[in-house]
């Protein structure tokens, strides 16, 4: 059985509220006892809509509070954050910002831990990608430099804070996202800045796995398939309604296969998985669909 209550603790002029699990009949020293356990919070970037979306419903149904960062979604984010506090009875609260730009990592940061008293997941689903096809040759500076802060530089912005804050706590998890076979350092056909970007993100993630290993935090990265479109906000349920003859599985990926693997991580229980990058595409060459689609 499970109580929740409400405590309110002062740091500094603010009172943070934060909601307490208070489990009972566990043994303890041969006793059963009444353990105390905080509630963790989740920051996720672009968390208004899809991947992002997906993944704050699968934490906030593990118990996490939530915290959703949007750049543009304001509606989307506030209206998904309510949601999530009517139907899982977790915390959860809307934060702008551009992750591509450093000072607006530090005003999230500190935002979020304001606001709940704690910042224990980070979950850096954002980061920008250019639809179109373009060679290197044809990129101007300016949009090189966006897509190498958005999905790189903001990771450094945000892990520079957010580190400092797990240390603290002794526990903490760090989930990144890459592409298709991203440890191998590939070429990828016209998406060569954000390609790059992403394979520096999964060193980052490696290296950031090995320094924090003693201080309880976690980091691995996520290398989603071709999920597009609305398959972002859908379930696997939903997806195996659907056949799709280009994925080996024989059928589309969907933003909830991503999530399920973000929750997995994100558990107590998977404190031994750490430096890994996790290839989550149904078997779907992503790198070579230029070539037959």
């Amino acid at each position: 059985m499970i109580k929740l209550v409400k405590l309110f603790i002062k740091e500094g002029i603010s009172k943070v509220e934060k909601v307490v699990y208070f489990k009972e009949n566990k043994e303890i020293n041969g006793k059963l006892e009444r353990v105390c356990m905080m509630r963790k919070t989740a920051f996720i970037t672009g968390g208004a809509k899809g991947i992002g979306k997906k993944t704050a419903f699968a934490l906030a149904a593990e118990g996490f509070n939530i915290a959703l960062n949007f750049n543009t979604s304001k509606k989307d984010a506030e209206e998904l954050s309510e949601t999530i506090e009517k139907e899982f009875g977790v915390e959860s609260a809307a934060f702008q910002g551009d992750i591509s730009i450093q000072m607006d990592c530090v005003d999230l940061v500190k935002s979020v831990n304001k606001r709940f008293g704690s910042l224990d997941v980070i979950i850096h689903n954002a980061g920008p990608y250019v639809k179109e096809r373009k060679a290197l040759a044809e990129y101007e500076a300016e949009e090189w430099q966006y897509l190498i802060n958005g999905n790189l530089n903001s990771a450094f912005y945000l892990m520079k804070e957010i580190l400092p804050i797990m240390r603290e706590n002794k526990w903490g998890r760090v989930v990144t996202f890459g592409f298709d076979r991203v440890e191998t350092a590939p070429g990828w056909i016209y998406r060569s800045a954000f390609a790059a970007a992403k394979t520096g993100l999964a060193s980052l993630t490696k290296t950031i796995a090995l320094e924090e290993a003693a201080n309880g935090i976690t980091a691995n990265m996520i290398c989603p398939g071709d999920i597009i479109g609305e398959w972002k906000e859908k379930g696997v349920k939903e997806a195996r309604l659907e056949e799709d003859s280009s994925v080996p599985v024989g059928r589309p990926g969907t933003g909830g296969d991503i999530a399920r693997v973000v929750a997995f991580l994100c558990s107590e229980e998977s404190d031994f998985i750490t430096g890994s990058i996790i290839p989550v595409t149904g078997g779907k060459d992503v790198l070579g669909k230029v070539f037959y689609q």
